[in-house]
């Protein structure tokens, strides 16, 4: 078997913020630490209303953390950049892979994926224009170029990515039907409209995950299946 030729694929999995995070820094780990393995992808729900803040993202407003001690939201950190991402009833995808690979990992290939596969589910996406990227507490209250808007300038889509040792965590959030009081109580704006597309999020993400192995020929694929009893070993 030759190097750097095998893909996991990973189940979707709802799980806690906490333990998210570390399951995308293990897969992370292992990708690096495997020689033959060139990436790993998967996306997954979060068990209850989360806000994600990013890695350099030191303050924590006080409205929200009233939030959190009212029990109306959970937050945990990122090791990722960019600003706080509220993750209520959307998808998250999570890619690792090493730097031999970026070429066709890069934020505009994957891009260029996410586009090309919401479009034939019927919701067009295009980059947004902000070319300098900062920090502010709402992360989809501005669209930069490796964002993804929709056709009413609403932006669905944003990642981040996390590098280390030669290796490169990419994740996003895709923004279906956010909790529209919780967005307004968080950020003071109004949330994005909810995506009618007459699929679920499961078949979503079914459709995702067969339009990114469409061109990925020369990878042999490996279907990792969680089991409640098994996911301790990754975290």
């Amino acid at each position: 078997m030759g190097l750097e030729n095998k893909a996991l694929i990973i189940s979707t999995k709802k799980l806690s913020g906490v333990e998210q995070m570390s399951l995308d820094l293990h897969l992370l780990d292992h990708t690096i630490s495997e020689p033959e393995i060139s990436l790993t992808l998967r996306f997954y729900h979060w068990d209850g209303d989360w806000l994600s803040v990013g890695y350099h993202q030191k303050i924590i407003p006080p409205h929200w953390r009233k939030l959190i001690d009212d029990g109306l939201i959970k937050i945990v950190r990122r090791p990722t950049g960019g600003g706080a991402v509220l993750h209520s009833k959307g998808i998250t995808y999570a890619l690792t892979f090493k730097k031999s690979s970026y070429k066709s990992c890069s934020y505009e290939m994957i891009n260029n994926w996410l586009i090309k596969s919401f479009k034939e589910l019927g919701l067009n996406l295009q980059n947004g224009h902000l070319k300098k990227s900062t920090i502010r507490e709402n992360c989809f209250g501005s669209s930069y170029i490796s964002d993804l808007v929709d056709q009413e300038g609403f932006k669905r889509i944003g990642s981040a990515q996390y590098r280390k040792r030669g290796g490169f965590l990419q994740h996003g959030e895709i923004q279906i039907n956010p909790s529209r009081v919780l967005w307004f109580k968080l950020f003071g704006e109004e949330a994005p409209p909810k995506i009618n597309l007459n699929f679920t999020n499961n078949e979503i993400i079914r459709h995702l995950k067969n339009s990114f192995l469409d061109n990925k020929s020369n990878l042999i694929i490996e279907n990792i299946e969680f089991k409640d009893n098994l996911i301790t070993k990754y975290l």
